[in-house]
């Protein structure tokens, strides 16, 4: 199985403020990592792959704690670059930034986001092929969405949600299908007990 996992809180997401790439869990973030982690140490996972942007690393370095899995950073699952307007607040901006003609300065457009996490999926599909058990792969929420959208083969009237909660878990059994989609439920179950 391959767990598709968006990173734990940032003061800046929070704050709704672009992020900036060394943004670090906030304590609440690292709360929820540690939640998603016991969630994942079961004896599965086998191996953990992650944008290198500290929040994701953060994350992944709680569930490679309780699982024991080995580690490893792939600068193309980062999130969108936002390029200039990276630590403005959403509130400040002028323009829609996830409108689908916004070209942020000096940042990346659509297009070579789609192409970079494409490629990146593609990646990660072949790891996932000779991994001796469950991969995780720690990324963002915009690429979460990208491969949901384009890459994974939804239930009829499933509807892709535009934001994803921190932490939150989607399963695909590769190469396209969707077992489970953005689920929190380790965010709600007691902290000593996990979620299933």
């Amino acid at each position: 199985m391959l767990w598709l996992l968006r990173h734990g809180e940032t003061d800046a997401n929070a704050a709704r403020i672009v992020q900036r790439p060394e943004v670090a869990l906030s304590a609440r973030g690292r709360e929820q990592a540690e939640r998603l982690a016991r969630r994942l140490a079961d004896g599965r996972v086998a191996h953990v792959v992650s944008s290198d942007l500290r929040r994701a690393v953060e994350t992944a370095e709680a569930i490679v704690r309780a699982t024991g899995a080995s580690l490893e950073l792939d600068p193309c699952l980062r999130e969108r670059d936002f390029g200039d307007v990276r630590g403005t607040a959403y509130a400040a901006l002028a323009e829609d930034i996830f409108g689908p003609d916004y070209a942020p300065p000096n940042g990346e457009t659509w297009a070579a986001f789609h192409v970079r996490v494409d490629a990146a999926w593609r990646g990660v599909l072949a790891r996932a092929a000779t991994t001796p058990g469950d991969l995780v792969v720690v990324t963002h929420g915009l690429v979460v969405g990208a491969v949901v959208r384009r890459h994974c083969d939804l239930p009829p009237g499933t509807e892709v949600p535009l934001a994803w909660p921190n932490t939150a878990v989607t399963l695909v059994e590769p190469p396209r299908t969707l077992a489970l989609l953005g689920c929190t439920a380790h965010l709600v179950a007691p902290a000593e007990g996990g979620a299933a």
